[in-house]
């Protein structure tokens, strides 16, 4: 029931969908925006990638903030070429697939997020996909911010909003928007890995269940593989942003810098979590594993039992079985009976005494 709930809430709190979708976009296949701010406010106008640069460089004030959903290598190379980006980094932009990272070319600094998502599902099987991942990438210079979303979900579009709704924030310049993609990032591992505590929560319910399936190994096993997923999304963000918080960068002003020591903190709650999942669940399995060979030995023990019983009646009647004319009673009259009774006696005493010591 509260799994349920919680699932409940999650779908509540979810964020809502980016508009400003490729499709449906004026600017092309793979720009969603091209907006120029000044001052923390959104200018109107400009449209155009060209126009839009001309004016923030002519005037010397404000910034152009790009966006851009899986751009191809021709689409990106016009901008590179506009901006000055470096074509190593242009590459990594294009093909994607890349750990997380921030890389200095220049006065150019170029940033790779792994972006997760909590995929909901009615019931945790050995096949369910719990984690998605995908990608943001930004280019950040002194007047202009590209960013770049591969994936189907990790929409800027609440980051946009939520900056545009704080001017003084955003005034900062291009580190404020880099600031915000980072916590935006962040903000979701904490919150995908407090929804992965359900499923937790679940397969350590059914493992120490009275009645303990035999087949949660396999929901365990994928569990442990999406948790790796997620933990290879999270983990290695931590040295990108001790360096983005601690060392002195041309395009991040001091006054920004304090703001990624806080993600950073953000962060390493998210990643000792992870930790803390990954060993609950090497526990559970090793619990889940002890119970399967405690059942085992229960079912040998059994099969064992009952065999001894058999053997009993078996004894007797292949002494009996072996044809010999001087046997004992072998033609008395109550003969047969008798050694039916003696038979089932002897296989109640047994029964009886592997029922007492437990093995029955």
């Amino acid at each position: 029931m509260f799994s349920n709930l919680r699932r409940a809430v999650r779908r509540g709190y979810q964020r809502a969908v980016d508009l400003s979708h490729p499709a449906r976009s004026p600017l092309g296949s793979a720009v969603v925006n091209c907006v120029v701010y000044r001052d923390g406010i959104r200018q109107d106008g400009c449209a155009e990638v060209e126009e839009a640069l001309r004016r923030v460089r002519k005037t010397g004030e404000g910034f152009v903030w790009i966006g851009l959903h899986e751009p191809s290598q021709l689409e990106l190379s016009g901008l590179a070429e506009l901006f000055g980006l470096h074509p190593l980094a242009v590459e990594d932009a294009v093909h994607a697939h890349q750990r997380p990272k921030v890389e200095r070319y220049d006065d150019t600094l170029f940033a790779v997020f792994k972006t997760v998502r909590y995929v909901e599902h009615e019931e945790l099987t050995a096949t369910s996909e719990v984690v998605e991942t995908g990608e943001l990438m930004a280019f950040i210079g002194e007047d202009f911010v590209i960013t770049i979303r591969h994936g189907g979900h990790g929409t800027l579009g609440p980051v946009r909003e939520a900056l545009e709704a704080e001017p003084e924030q955003l005034a900062k310049g291009p580190a404020a928007v880099l600031h915000a993609m980072a916590d935006h990032v962040v903000d979701d591992y904490v919150a995908v890995t407090d929804a992965v505590q359900s499923d937790m929560d679940c397969v350590e319910t059914a493992v120490f269940s009275e009645h303990g399936g035999r087949g949660d190994a396999g929901r365990i096993y994928q569990l442990k593989r999406e948790l790796l997923e997620l933990r290879r999304a999270v983990s290695p963000l931590g040295r990108p942003l001790e360096h983005l918080a601690t060392q002195p960068i041309p395009v991040i002003p001091p006054e920004v810098r304090a703001y990624f020591r806080d993600v950073a903190d953000h962060l390493t709650r998210a990643t000792e979590q992870i930790a803390a999942y990954d060993g609950l669940l090497d526990s559970i399995l090793q619990a889940h594993l002890a119970q399967v060979t405690v059942a085992q030995n229960e079912d040998m023990r059994k099969i064992t039992a009952w065999a001894a019983i058999v053997a009993v009646p078996t004894m007797v009647c292949g002494v009996y079985g072996m044809n010999f004319d001087h046997m004992p009673e072998l033609h008395w009259t109550y003969g047969y009976p008798l050694v039916l009774v003696v038979m089932a006696v002897a296989c109640y005493v047994i029964h009886r005494g592997f029922r007492r010591n437990g093995w029955l």
